[in-house]
Formats: C-alpha cells, sequence, structure tokens
C-alpha cells in the first residue's frame, strides 16, 4: 500500500502523538501551525508544541498568519496532498481549501460528535459532569465540526479525573484512531455517518468569568468546574486546582478548618480544598497553605 501523501494542521501539544504517529506510517509533505506567540513574564516568542516536533523530526513548517490568505491556499494546493489531516489547529479553513486534497480534510475532534463541537470540548464535558467521552474522527465540511463522522473511541470520565489527565488520554486515543481511520481510509472500508444535528450541543471557547466560583451552586458542580479547568476556577483572588466533596455542613462561601484540612461550604454541602494558589505565589496543598495564611471570615473578598 503506498505511504498517503499529508499535510497536517495542528498547534498544542494535544496535536503531537497523531503528528508522530503519521510520521511513521505515511509522508509528511507540509506542517502547518499557528504562529509563534510570546509567552511567560518575559514575553519572548515560543514556538508552538507541533513546530518542535516537526523541526526536531526535520519536517517541513509553515506557520500562516491566515491560513485562508489566496498565497497560502495556492502554496497548499502546490503541494497535491492525498489529505490534510487536522488536529486542534485553531484557525478555520475555507472551502478552497478543504477541496485541494483528493481524499478531502479529517479531523481528530475530543468529543463524542455531535456532542461537543467547538473550541473546548474536553474542558465542557468535565464541567458538564460528562461520565464518558471520547474521540471522533470527522470527514471536515465548511461548518464547525458538523461533518460526516468517520470513526469514534470512547474515554470514560473518573469522578476525580482533572483536565490534564483526560486529555493525556485522549491524546493518545486520537493518535490510534486516526491511524486506524486512514487503514480504513487506503483500504475502502470507511462508511462516513451523517450527524444528528438535534443532538448537538456546543463547547465554545472558555472566557475568564466562566471560571468564576459560585458557592450557592452544588459541590458537584463546583467540583466539577475545578476538575475541567483545573487552575483557572478561581474565588476571590485565588485559584483553586484541586477540590474533593466533603461531607461537612456548611453554608455557601463558610469556611471551615479541621487540623490541616480546609473545607469550603457549597449550596448543597460542602467541598474540601486540596490545592490552592494565592496571587503571585506558588500552588500549594492545603496543610502548606494554612500554615502560612490566615483564613478568617473574609477570605475569599479580602485583598
Amino acid at each position: 500500500m503506498d505511504k498517503l501523501k499529508i499535510i497536517f494542521m495542528g498547534t498544542p501539544d494535544f496535536a503531537v502523538p497523531s503528528l508522530a504517529a503519521l510520521a511513521d506510517k505515511t509522508e509528511i509533505i507540509c506542517v502547518v501551525t499557528q504562529p509563534d506567540r510570546p509567552k511567560g513574564r518575559g514575553h519572548k516568542l515560543q514556538p508552538p508544541p507541533v513546530k518542535i516536533f516537526a523541526e526536531e523530526n526535520n519536517l517541513r513548517v509553515i506557520q500562516p498568519l491566515k491560513v485562508k490568505a489566496p498565497e497560502v491556499v495556492e502554496e497548499l494546493a502546490a503541494l497535491k496532498p492525498d489529505l490534510i489531516v487536522v488536529v486542534a489547529f485553531g484557525q478555520i479553513l475555507s472551502q478552497k481549501i478543504l477541496d485541494i486534497p483528493r481524499f478531502g480534510c479529517i479531523n481528530v475532534h475530543a468529543s463524542l460528535l455531535p456532542k461537543y463541537r467547538g473550541a473546548a470540548p474536553i474542558e465542557w464535558a468535565i464541567i458538564c459532569g460528562e461520565k464518558v467521552t471520547g474521540v471522533t474522527t470527522m470527514q471536515m465540511n465548511a461548518g464547525l465540526d458538523t461533518g460526516d463522522m468517520l470513526l469514534k473511541s470512547e474515554v470514560k470520565i473518573s469522578d476525580e479525573m482533572i483536565l490534564p489527565e483526560l486529555r493525556e488520554r485522549l491524546m493518545t486515543v486520537g493518535a490510534d484512531l486516526l491511524l486506524e481511520t486512514l487503514y480504513r481510509l487506503q483500504v475502502g472500508k470507511l462508511q462516513p455517518i451523517k450527524q444528528d444535528d438535534s443532538l448537538s450541543t456546543y463547547a465554545p471557547l472558555l472566557k475568564k468569568e466562566t471560571g468564576l466560583i459560585d458557592w450557592k451552586k452544588s459541590a458537584r458542580e463546583i467540583h466539577n468546574l475545578v476538575r475541567g479547568l483545573y487552575g483557572s476556577a478561581r474565588a476571590g483572588k485565588f485559584k483553586i486546582w484541586r477540590t474533593r466533596l466533603a461531607e461537612e455542613n456548611l453554608s455557601p462561601a463558610e469556611i471551615k478548618i479541621v487540623g490541616e484540612k480546609f473545607f469550603v461550604g457549597t449550596g448543597d454541602g460542602a467541598l474540601e480544598i486540596l490545592e490552592i494558589q494565592a496571587p503571585n505565589s506558588k500552588k500549594l496543598n492545603a496543610a502548606e497553605f494554612l500554615r502560612g495564611n490566615k483564613v478568617g471570615d473574609d477570605f475569599w473578598t479580602s485583598e
């Protein structure tokens, strides 16, 4: 079986296992990724993880500001790819790009479509309390994650699983599912399935306000928010990294310290704070935090 000539489009670490898998089994003729961005306190330009992997493996890289730009489309078309594979690229493809490869464009999407279409499916699956998520390979069209589904693989979400753990699991599952999809494509055993739009849900980009904790909500809702945002959930000036459901009977936002344990009341019970971070400080477990910080009635609102 001849190796497929593939253009790969992806940007974050989530896309790297899929690129690595393809590099072993196919001919990567070009890697398209987002431009380097300033990061950290020094705002130094940092290359995206996909670029780092590609350059380490001597793969051609282009970083267009806008992949829809006519000169970029012309450059991609001149490569005559069999297939374009897209994994967390971060830009929407035009119909002109979708029409370039003879086998079209295949996307690896981190949800069980049609649920959680959009930019943040992993986070929202946890925040919404899903017990199962997964990966779907999809034949791309001009819509937002609306193309025909190709293959799916399920992944269970345990009650304590946090965002990095689920993301890492889905990265691996996605790479394996992609290879299976391409194998079936080459042997003519892929059967595209149209999505039922009536079952679709949306997973939009996360905003700063998404992470604000409302202690009047249920303990389970807040726990899921913390798990799904992992460090982006905030109460007052503090970042909450890890929590655990507790049996304490407390009012919303009420704090109770028992030895080195830190409990907070919610709308229907309490949570134990396991990891917390104050401004300009590092993440600490509850015992470390309590040894160095005064916790009073105005704790969540004090500046």
